[in-house]
């Protein structure tokens, strides 16, 4: 129900899967330039070692959404963002991802990514 990206470091990252068992943040990153997916991994690492500690210019809080993160991807060409937020035992699920087209991060976005968080926060509870 739930995959595991990586572990070796204190924090884990899982990526978020459908009820149909499908890996939307996993299918996103796929789909990167081999820039864009050097500078998720960079970031990727970076977040498993420190956390929550790790900052502008990798991550961001989102305005007026206390639980959620944006992961911030430059490439050449394209700006993306996946947004993630924290679970319990260091534990950071990502969410959705998408690429940017406006300077703020479109409500929509923000929507599936809350979405996507209630789902998976139902579905973990109701498997303990």
């Amino acid at each position: 129900m739930y995959a595991i990206i990586v572990s070796a470091m204190e924090w884990v990252i899982e990526y978020y899967v459908t009820d149909k068992g499908k890996y939307p943040v996993k299918d996103f990153v796929d789909g990167l330039s081999p820039e864009g997916k050097a500078k998720y991994i960079f970031i990727s690492d970076l977040l498993e070692q420190y956390g929550i500690a790790v900052r502008e210019p990798y991550v961001k809080a989102i305005k007026g959404k206390r639980k959620l993160f944006e992961m911030r991807i430059k490439d050449k060409s394209n700006i993306h963002r996946i947004i993630y937020f924290v679970y319990t035992g260091k534990t950071l699920i990502l969410l959705h991802g998408f690429t940017k087209k406006t300077q703020r991060t479109p409500a929509k976005e923000i929507r599936i990514a809350e979405t996507r968080m209630k789902d998976y926060l139902t579905r973990k509870v109701g498997s303990i």
